[in-house]
């Protein structure tokens, strides 16, 4: 499917999975993938060669958890596979939301950057609990748990990509 879509649709396609630029720029020199094994693997060479500048462009895609609202501007692709994957936050009680936000911005003035969690699945406390779990973490360790679950954010939209085609 994916090696099928002109450019400009295949580029809309992967941002909403990564919106890294290069990592976007490397997947799109790299047509065709012929299969989905080969595009997996193509994903992830791509991904291990981000520096952390550009793992921060695709932080920026990310909304905070609990939230809808990325720096970045969203393909609605990307705002509804945020939506779902953060749905335990949404199903959470007022106070539960409240610890979540003043913890996004306790972790924000830490590190940097958004907190990154790949969230499908996971409750409103469990993601709270991570959150706050992590803010131990040295902020060169904290980068490479922010790099690992953007991969896995990363890698599950592009699974939920290939089985929508």
């Amino acid at each position: 499917m994916l090696d099928a879509l002109e450019e400009a649709a295949a580029r809309d396609v992967l941002t909403s999975c990564c919106g890294a630029r290069p990592w976007v720029d490397a997947m799109l020199a790299a047509r065709p993938w012929r299969d989905d094994a080969t595009l997996r693997a193509c994903a992830d060479r791509c991904w291990a060669a981000l520096t952390s500048t550009q793992i921060a462009e695709a932080v920026s895609h990310h909304p905070r958890l609990g939230e809808a609202k990325a720096a970045a501007t969203l393909s609605a692709r990307a705002s509804e596979w945020s939506a779902s994957e953060q749905s335990g936050a949404s199903a959470a009680d007022d106070a539960l939301r409240a610890q979540l936000a003043r913890g996004n911005r306790d972790y924000e003035a830490r590190f940097g950057h958004t907190f990154i969690l790949c969230a499908s699945g996971r409750s409103a406390a469990e993601m709270l609990a991570a959150l706050r779990e992590r803010m131990a973490n040295d902020p060169a360790t904290e980068l490479r748990i922010t790099a690992a679950e953007l991969h896995k954010i990363t890698r599950l939209r592009l699974d939920k990509l290939l089985a929508s085609a």
